[in-house]
């Protein structure tokens, strides 16, 4: 059996007055690929803030290579291993491309290896590497999006939390982010990821869960599920 490397148990979480995640349980193993799927305002994006350690959760716990990680900073979890892809891409607007990617590997100190892990990010995107010294604020959304995956793989993670990195991209550039998502998990990287593109979310993953008004209503198989009438009629508009 895989080793447990993120548990999520009785999260709750509230902000403004809203109980916005309810008791929420998961895993995600090493090596797998899970999708955390759900309508707009199911509680995905605050249960991976949560996670995070950018938004304070009222109960439960989550634990990190079998440790505790709840009240920790993001700064501290992203030296853990524990790196995310917000939603909304937030890209560092007025640095350019590469000083972007620079920041994502604020913790390291290998000058070569951060060298060569942004030209690795190039070969990957080679759209950013023509717009190396362009400041990230005048890209396209595809293209902020690939330098805020991008940024987060500089920081070398073990788990790479993705949170709606299709939201918004037209086709072509979903189909690019899809492929990308692809390859960064057959390179060791486990991923949790939360689509808003439940057919193309449940096509990549090994296994999902549901979310539905703060709480988990499902869980499996990702392609069993991608077949289930019920998921079929309330998420891929069946």
């Amino acid at each position: 059996m895989a080793t447990i490397l993120l548990k999520v148990t009785g999260l709750k979480v509230a902000y403004g007055g809203i109980q916005a995640v309810k008791g929420v349980d998961f895993e995600v193993h090493e090596g797998e690929l899970v999708s955390l799927i759900g309508s707009n305002g199911a509680g995905k994006t605050t249960t991976m803030k949560a996670i995070t350690g950018s938004l304070p959760i009222n109960d439960g716990d989550i634990e990190y290579m079998g440790k505790s990680i709840r009240g920790q900073g993001p700064w501290d979890l992203v030296r853990q291993g524990l790196a995310m892809v917000p939603e909304g891409r937030g890209v560092f607007t007025r640095m350019n491309t590469v000083e972007n990617l620079q920041m994502g590997a604020y913790i390291r100190s290998d000058k070569a290896a951060i060298a060569s892990d942004i030209d690795k990010v190039f070969t990957i995107f080679p759209r950013l590497k023509e717009r190396s010294s362009q400041l990230a604020g005048t890209l396209s959304g595809g293209e902020q999006q690939m330098l805020a995956i991008g940024r987060a793989l500089m920081s070398r993670p073990k788990v790479l939390l993705m949170d709606e990195p299709s939201m918004g991209l037209a086709p072509i550039m979903v189909d690019k982010i899809f492929e990308v998502v692809r390859d960064v998990y057959a390179q060791g990287v486990t991923i949790l990821l939360v689509e808003q593109n439940a057919s193309r979310a449940l096509s990549i993953a090994n296994r999902a869960y549901v979310m539905e008004s703060g709480l988990i209503t499902m869980s499996g198989d990702a392609k069993q599920m991608l077949s289930d009438p019920k998921v079929r009629a309330a998420y891929l508009g069946e």
